[in-house]
């Protein structure tokens, strides 16, 4: 493959990779369908990326002990290759190591996360969220942990049934979301709702690695026009779960358009690019439901709002940026 020597390393060795040395809590889904990873002999680490148009779409950072050196190499391959390099969900800590390699760096989102040691339901705070937990339960809601292979063709249909009510057009997420089924299905953990038998909702977890270890609520979908609070008691369920094993956070992952702050400005970022970034949170509902999605996290009060950002090869690139959606499906 051009000029770089490159293993193809098994999801087995990316997933250890990924599990001792990532500090994003969204790297699992660097094991998604679709993906490829680039490592190079002799060097420590992965770099997940996407090939779309002219950009390799870089997710999450590089993961190894010299992050520098696996970026250097990459960026050689990605010349080799006749492209450049976007890359998505970018952590602070590797902030530092893309603008050293000249990448214009730019805050584009946050992810949410709560802590399950101090995340309680009681108090006024969580009426409206306890309320709708209760009208689930009411309703004859069940909530219990299953096993995603017997699942599997019930969760396809009310997948078909949830994006056929997002209109004729909608498409599913990949690359940025969860997804389930396929060689690592084994270390995620599934929870389903159902009301007489049938499934209701379900909410798929992926593990979370890093400085605050845990779950990651990663993808979920639910009948259209159910009744309210099913994904509410899905989830509480799980939390519950989730601190009696011990496990510290669950996060909501990442979210674009949201979390922005100038406490989260970059010495290399792109006025134009923080400008139309802030103009996509405000009035970007057609190209992506952030503000329907933060609300949703939001009714946790999740105890930490963690910046992230978008690295360009060289200079900020609306091109460049429209790749990053391309590859996620969303265009």
């Amino acid at each position: 493959m051009g000029t770089i020597a490159v293993e193809t390393s098994s999801l087995d060795s990316v997933h250890t990779a990924i599990a001792a040395g990532a500090d994003n809590p969204s790297a699992f889904l660097a094991l998604n369908a679709g993906n490829h990873h680039f490592t190079v002999p002799g060097l420590d680490g992965v770099l997940t990326y996407r090939v779309s148009g002219r950009r390799f779409v870089q997710f999450g950072g590089p993961v190894g002990p010299d992050a520098a050196a696996l970026l250097d190499r990459f960026g050689a391959f990605a010349r080799a290759h006749g492209k450049r390099i976007v890359a998505v969900q970018v952590q602070a800590h590797d902030v530092p190591v893309y603008e050293a390699a000249g990448y214009t760096v730019n805050q584009v989102g946050a992810s949410y996360a709560v802590d399950l040691v101090r995340f309680t339901l009681r108090g006024r705070p969580f009426v409206k969220l306890r309320n709708k937990i209760a009208r689930a339960t009411r309703a004859g809601l069940v909530v219990r942990e299953v096993p995603q292979p017997e699942w599997d063709d019930r969760m396809r249909a009310l997948d078909a049934r949830w994006l056929a009510s997002k209109g004729k057009h909608a498409k599913p997420l990949e690359f940025l979301v969860g997804e389930y089924g396929g060689p690592v299905q084994h270390a995620r953990r599934l929870f389903v709702g159902t009301i007489d038998g049938e499934l209701a909702g379900y909410v798929s977890y992926s593990p979370a690695y890093g400085t605050r270890p845990g779950w990651l609520h990663d993808l979920s979908r639910r009948v259209p026009d159910g009744t309210p609070g099913i994904m509410e008691a899905v989830n509480a369920a799980a939390m519950a779960t989730f601190r009696e094993e011990g496990a510290r956070w669950l996060h909501f992952g990442f979210t674009p358009f949201t979390g922005l702050s100038d406490d989260h400005a970059t010495a290399t970022e792109s006025r134009w690019f923080r400008w139309l970034v802030t103009q996509l949170g405000e009035r970007g509902a057609a190209v992506y439901p952030a503000a329907t999605q933060l609300a949703y996290k939001q009714k946790w009060a999740p105890h930490a709002v963690i910046p992230e950002y978008v690295a360009f090869e060289r200079r900020a690139s609306l091109y460049g940026f429209l790749q990053v959606f391309k590859a996620a499906n969303a265009l």
